[in-house]
């Protein structure tokens, strides 16, 4: 009985060492034998993580219906053993899935669920991310105003618990809700604020997250070399972890590069005196 769940333990780690580097196929297979060890030996704690594991990969890997298969048979366990830290976040992980298929009211349900338990257990780190998320599903329903108190809410708990990728992720959301309030002055500053952080921090995917949002406030008020100087750096980082946007981005920097040679070779407009 100890072996196998000494193996179960040493599987999830290899498994989660798998999804760090983005392996998931073999991250995927690691789970789902320590899962085997899990239901042979009926340690339903154990059987809740390593669930949970496999909910994660297909989360991330596009498989929604198979995540909240994963997630639900989790959420029975953990209300099983009265896990209120571990329901908490479940509901937050089901919420994901729903917003990612863009269901934003059966988000925000689950959100709220989630925000509540989180609360009760004083879970600040969890409760910090989560309020982000209630601000990412105000901003798409267009509650701007909501919106932009949930991200400050969660700025506050980031600077308190110390966590400076949070604080750069909440100032750039801050910002984009500012972007498509057209308010651009204010998305430019609160973008600027996010890259200087994310920049101390030496943090390049965040640096870039703020570049790119800072990009699109400039192309909105006319600025297009800004634009692009700023897009293309954003480009040279996608390239370099081969990230899912670097087509998109490619594109729209050559888009701003085609509009700046349009404006360099119009001639100046001269008033005719004859």
């Amino acid at each position: 009985m100890p072996l196998r769940n000494g193996l179960s333990e040493e599987l999830n780690r290899q498994g989660n060492e798998h999804f760090a580097r983005g392996l998931y196929t073999e991250a995927y297979t690691c789970y789902a034998k320590a899962l085997e060890c899990d239901r042979m030996t009926g340690d339903q704690r154990a059987m809740a993580a390593t669930l949970g594991n496999l909910g994660n990969i297909c989360a991330v890997s596009g498989r929604r219906d198979s995540a909240q298969t994963y997630y639900q048979e989790v959420l029975e366990l953990q209300k099983i053993l009265g896990d209120e830290k571990g329901i908490g976040t479940t509901l937050g992980n089901l919420g994901n899935l729903r917003a990612d298929a863009g269901e934003w009211d059966r988000a925000r349900a689950y959100y709220l669920e989630s925000l509540d338990l989180l609360t009760k257990t004083h879970d600040e780190a969890a409760k910090a991310v989560l309020l982000s998320d209630l601000g990412l599903v105000a901003r798409e329903i267009g509650q701007y105003d909501q919106a932009i108190q949930y991200y400050e809410h969660s700025l506050v708990l980031m600077r308190r618990l110390g966590n400076q990728g949070g604080v750069a992720d909440a100032w750039r959301m801050i910002g984009r809700t500012f972007l498509m309030q057209e308010r651009y002055d204010d998305a430019i500053a609160c973008c600027q604020t996010s890259q200087s952080i994310a920049e101390r921090s030496r943090d390049e995917l965040r640096t870039g997250g703020a570049r790119y949002v800072l990009a699109q406030c400039y192309e909105a008020i006319g600025r297009l070399q800004d634009a692009a100087d700023l897009l293309e750096l954003v480009v040279l980082m996608d390239r370099k972890y081969q990230l899912p946007k670097l087509e998109e981005n490619t594109k729209r920097l050559m888009g701003l590069r085609a509009r700046l040679a349009e404006t360099d070779s119009t001639p100046p407009y001269r008033e005719s005196h004859a």
